[in-house]
């Protein structure tokens, strides 16, 4: 299950997604004074090829889908070499590296929502 919160027309409400439902049920509960922003999602798990993860983290710009990958663990990337891409309105935004480095880890996959911020990959 996910729970995520949203606004609509200044009305906050928390929402449960369960994943795998086939009856499509979602259970929103309204809260009684509308947010000024909206909380973060809670940080996904890192993936299991992270366990050597790099010291410096490549982070999304902005929240959108994991598009493409276009690294992988082990490779070397110069500065501002794309890492990953994700879309968001329909738009492919690529995240590269800050600087020069070795993959050390992905921790996204494709599909996968991102917020702003968030670290897709490390880098040695």
């Amino acid at each position: 299950m996910k729970n995520y919160t949203i606004t609509v027309n200044g009305n906050v409400y928390d929402v449960v997604v369960e994943e795998g439902a086939s009856s499509g049920a979602v259970a929103a509960a309204p809260k009684a004074a509308p947010k000024a922003a909206p909380k973060a999602a809670p940080a996904a798990a890192p993936k299991a090829a992270s366990a050597g993860a790099g010291s410096v983290k490549v982070e999304a710009g902005a929240a959108g889908k994991v598009f493409k990958i276009e690294a992988s663990v082990g490779q070397a990337v110069k500065k501002g070499d794309p890492v990953v891409i994700i879309e968001a309105m329909k738009m492919e935004i690529p995240v590269v590296a800050p600087q020069d480095g070795t993959v050390a880890s992905i921790d996204c996959a494709v599909g996968d929502p991102c917020e702003a911020g968030a670290c897709l990959a490390t880098l040695n």
